[in-house]
């Protein structure tokens, strides 16, 4: 398997993008600042401009709009928060997020 790709049960092959560091270091102060998570970074923890437009077709052509998207990803907070600390590397965060999301996806 190429790291580009990342392993789902389904049929769903979604790409691994880029870090975004830029958004872990913001996401990493304001936290630690006390900033409260959804309040400060939105619904889908400050991920969703990252994540959604590379999924997008992948996931939206398999039955999940965004905002199921919004709703898994919420669930995967503590996932995303090990990221944010640096206990998760990112290709284990995003890798563990699209197997969650395509088990969520519809039956066919």
């Amino acid at each position: 398997m190429s790291a580009a790709d990342v392993a789902s049960p389904t049929p769903l092959a979604l790409r691994l993008p880029a870090e975004p560091e830029g958004v872990r270091r913001l996401l990493r102060a304001a936290l630690l600042d006390g900033a409260e998570w959804e309040e400060q970074f939105g619904p889908e923890l400050g991920l969703g401009e990252v994540l959604w437009p590379a999924w997008e077709e992948a996931l939206s052509s398999g039955g999940l709009d965004r905002e199921q998207f919004g709703s898994v990803l919420r669930g995967y907070r503590r996932e995303v928060w090990f990221w944010v600390l640096g206990d998760r590397i990112w290709a284990q965060m995003v890798t563990g997020l699209a197997g969650r999301l395509a088990r969520r996806l519809p039956p066919v």
